[in-house]
């Protein structure tokens, strides 16, 4: 048991000193990263090729209810109490997640019917774990003031993986008013963890009839946590070269495998008003190399616990009682490890947006490209949405995009999510000559006082755009 909710207290505790929106990036269909947003994207261009490793990086990481500033805040220095206090203020429903990506090769060309062909290879982290509020509870502050009230273990769901993803994808314009896009994608695995199903309560119950005036129930206990490409790593027998060996390996399809597919389109209602929408990353993985899965499950009831040893009191003749019943419950739930092979789903995310142009620009008649007629000025409404173990988790955005010359535009957001309420985001995209480079951030207003920032967001990309 001490083992798992030291596993759940180290995962809380790398989430929060660390949100896969991407909600500047989308719809600004002067840089090839929108097309990972939306395969069916607006093209104006006609050839792209990344800066290897520097074409897109982008790390987010968000807290729904927590801030460092709650915990650490030198007003207060009783860290014990700011900790309790957060414990019982967050809720099952509260979650912390990291995402990192990090773009290795980036290319694409127009091909000769009009359609834009693109590929590549990107690296991405993504973690995501639930508040487990009852066991929580348990652990911080006993059972005494909880008589009668169950703790659930099903507040326990976390996932975490990283993984290679090698892809290429295929942009069409159907018609002036319909462009759609699909891409294909292969994932290489190189880490995953995922514990999502677990059940079971502990509860005490007052009973004056039973010699101790308590009996404690474990009841259904079922808690599993499965892992792939964890074992091997933490074999300390191997060398630092080893692991980096392994590790590259499971990039090159060395390791696990899966499988997935984005779809997107745009559909122009008029020359100055589009609509978009995307669906990203439906796929799988089949975690079946360096596996473990790790189980505790049972039942078990007691009326209490008393010393086997006489010396096992301290000096003071008073008795570690939680210490006990929790060796006592150790001994007696059943704690395995296997090797069962198991099969993860890919976190799902859906974008759709509205976009209104105004003060008209032209280009020259091209039929090859998906958007003739551009706008200097756009705004838009755009909702995102990522499935995770529990539900969906939304966030809507608007914004204002302005190209205030060929080489030079801004866009403008401000999204509500689960994290903020005022979240300012802006993206500045410059290019010279064939060489473009952007940077994006989200939660400007949160960097004044990062310790209070429930989230942040930073990207930035380099490559040559090249167009007729």
């Amino acid at each position: 048991m001490r083992l798992y909710l030291s596993c759940f207290t180290i995962l809380l505790g790398i989430t929060l000193c660390q949100a896969q929106n991407k909600q500047l990036l989308y719809n600004v269909r002067g840089l090839p990263q929108s097309l990972l947003n939306n395969p069916g994207a607006n093209v104006n261009f006609d050839g792209h090729i990344g800066i290897p490793l520097f074409s897109k990086f982008h790390i987010s990481a968000g807290s729904s209810g927590v801030n460092l500033y709650d915990i650490f805040d030198d007003s207060k220095p009783d860290v014990n109490r700011k900790v309790s206090a957060a414990i019982r203020r967050l809720t099952r429903d509260d979650y912390f997640t990291l995402n990192q990506q990090l773009e290795v090769l980036s290319f694409g060309w127009r091909l000769n019917n009009g359609q834009y062909f693109s590929a590549g290879v990107y690296q991405e982290m993504d973690m995501f774990a639930y508040f487990p509020k009852d066991p929580a509870l348990l652990v911080n502050e006993g059972n005494n003031a909880y008589l009668n009230v169950p703790f659930d273990f099903s507040d326990v769901a976390f996932t975490g993986e990283i993984m290679t993803v090698y892809h290429l994808g295929l942009n069409k314009k159907i018609n002036d008013k319909l462009t759609i896009g699909a891409r294909a994608k292969l994932y290489s695995g190189i880490f995953n963890v995922a514990s999502t199903n677990n059940s079971g309560k502990f509860i005490t119950r007052d009973d004056p009839n039973t010699p101790n005036f308590y009996r404690h129930f474990a009841e259904n206990i079922d808690i599993r946590v499965n892992t792939s490409g964890y074992a091997s790593l933490n074999n300390t027998g191997r060398t630092v070269q080893e692991s980096t060996r392994d590790l590259l390996k499971r990039s090159f399809f060395g390791g696990n495998i899966g499988a997935g597919v984005d779809l997107g389109a745009s559909y122009n209602l008029q020359d100055n008003l589009r609509l978009t929408a995307s669906i990203l990353d439906i796929g799988m993985m089949y975690q079946q190399y360096d596996v473990e899965n790790y189980l505790y499950y049972g039942d078990y009831e007691t009326d209490g616990i008393e010393p086997l040893f006489p010396d096992i009191a301290p000096s003071n003749n008073t008795i570690p009682y939680w210490d006990l019943f929790e060796d006592e419950v150790d001994r007696n739930l059943k704690d395995e490890t296997v090797n069962e092979e198991y099969k993860t789903w890919r976190p799902v995310k859906f974008n759709a947006a509205i976009e209104f142009g105004f003060e008209e620009m032209f280009e020259t008649c091209d039929y090859l490209r998906t958007y003739k007629r551009r706008n200097f000025n756009l705004i838009g409404i755009h909702l995102f949405g990522v499935k995770r173990p529990r539900t969906m988790n939304y966030a809507l955005t608007t914004y204002y995009d302005r190209k205030f010359s060929n080489n030079f535009r801004a866009k403008v957001s401000y999204t509500v999510d689960d994290f903020s309420y005022y979240n300012v985001g802006l993206l500045v995209s410059t290019k010279i000559k064939k060489f473009n480079f952007y940077l994006a951030a989200d939660n400007l207003i949160g960097y004044l006082n990062l310790a209070k920032s429930q989230s942040a967001s930073i990207q930035f990309g380099m490559q040559f755009i090249f167009k007729k």
